[in-house]
C-alpha cells in the first residue's frame, strides 16, 4: 500500500520505517528541511494514487488543525487522513466534520508504543467508521505486534479517547512503582532494591513491561543518581482527570498520579509552607526556616 506519513519524529519516522520493512510504500513529509521524501503537503499528496491515505504524527493542538486544514484543500473526495498524534477526541469530531464536508474521510488512530515500536510493533486504538478502517487495515496490521491485533475502539473520536484512558492508566502505575521503590530505599531492612524489582519480574501479579523498563533502568543507575525527581506530563493525564470530571467517574489514582508529577516541579512547595506556619501557629511546632523569623505579636503556645 502506498501511504504518506507527516511528520518524521521519533515515532513517525520508526512507523514509516517499520511500515517500509513490511513491503509498503511511503512518502514522508516533516517541516525539518531534508527530513523527508518530498519538500511540502502538496507535493507528497501529488505522489499519492487516488484515493489517497495520509497518516499524520505531530503534535496536538495547533499544528495537526494547521496540517487538517490546508489537507483539507489538497485531497479530493473519496480520500482519507489518519490522526495518529495525540489529539483530543473532541479535537478529532471537529476535524472529522472539517474533511466531510469534502468528502474525504476521517479515522483517529491512538498510538502507543514509543521507540520501542520499530521492532516490537505498536498498540493501536482507531476511531470512525468499519468501512474507513478497513481501507487501512493492512496498514494496521503492519504497524501491530500482530495482525488484527487494533483495535477499532467505536465512533469517531473513540481511538484517542481510549488512547487517553490508556496513558491516565499508565500514569497511575508509573507512580505505584514510584512508591514502592522510594519505601523499599527508605527502609533499614531491605538490602537489594533493584533485585527485588527484578524478581517481581517472574510469577508475581505486577509483572508488566514497565517493570521491565525499571528494571532496565536501575540496572543502569541502581540509585537513579543521575535523574532529578521532575517529571513533565504529556497532557492526556490532565485530560483524563477532565474527562472523569465530565462523566462524574471517580479517578483518585490517576488523579494522585497526576498532581504527583506537579510536585515534583517545585523546589520548594509553597502549599507545603503553608502547612507548616499553621502547624507553627496552632501548636508552637518548630519549622525549618530560611529567613529569621520577624515578630508577629502573636502568642504561639501549644493548643493541641
Amino acid at each position: 500500500m502506498r501511504l504518506g506519513m507527516v511528520g518524521l519524529g521519533k515515532m513517525g519516522g520508526n512507523m514509516a520505517e517499520r511500515l517500509r520493512r513490511d513491503g509498503h510504500e511511503i512518502v514522508g513529509y516533516d517541516t525539518t528541511p531534508g527530513a523527508g521524501d518530498v519538500d511540502t503537503l502538496a507535493e507528497l499528496v501529488a505522489q499519492l494514487p487516488a484515493p489517497r491515505v495520509v497518516w499524520l504524527m505531530v503534535p496536538a493542538g495547533d499544528p495537526t488543525a494547521e496540517t487538517v486544514a490546508e489537507l483539507a484543500g489538497l485531497l479530493d473526495a473519496g480520500d482519507m487522513v489518519v490522526e495518529g498524534g495525540n489529539s483530543h477526541y473532541r479535537d478529532d469530531r471537529h476535524h472529522a466534520a472539517q474533511l466531510a464536508e469534502r468528502g474525504i474521510a476521517y479515522v483517529d488512530a491512538g498510538v502507543s508504543g514509543g521507540v520501542w515500536g520499530l521492532d516490537n510493533g505498536y498498540g493501536i486504538m482507531v476511531g470512525g467508521s468499519t468501512d474507513d478502517i478497513a481501507r487501512i487495515q493492512p496498514i494496521l496490521d503492519s504497524l501491530t505486534p500482530t495482525p488484527g491485533a487494533a483495535i477499532h475502539a467505536g465512533h469517531t473520536g473513540a481511538g484517542h479517547f481510549v488512547k487517553m484512558v490508556h496513558n491516565g492508566i499508565e500514569y497511575g502505575m508509573m507512580q505505584a512503582f514510584a512508591e514502592g521503590y522510594e519505601l523499599m530505599a527508605a527502609s533499614d531492612v531491605v538490602t537489594d532494591v533493584p533485585g527485588t524489582f527484578a524478581s517481581w519480574r517472574e510469577g508475581t501479579v505486577i509483572r508488566s513491561w514497565l517493570l521491565d523498563l525499571l528494571v532496565r533502568a536501575l540496572e543502569e543507575d541502581p540509585e537513579l543518581a543521575g535523574l532529578r525527581g521532575y517529571a513533565e506530563d504529556s497532557g492526556e493525564g490532565r485530560w483524563t482527570v477532565q474527562a472523569a470530571v465530565d462523566h462524574a467517574v471517580p479517578a483518585p489514582v490517576i488523579s494522585s498520579a497526576l498532581f504527583a508529577r506537579f510536585s515534583s516541579r517545585q523546589d520548594d512547595s509553597p502549599a507545603m509552607k503553608v502547612v507548616a506556619a499553621l502547624r507553627h501557629q496552632f501548636g508552637g511546632h518548630g519549622v525549618p526556616r530560611t529567613t529569621p523569623p520577624g515578630n508577629d505579636g502573636g502568642d504561639h503556645s501549644p493548643t493541641g
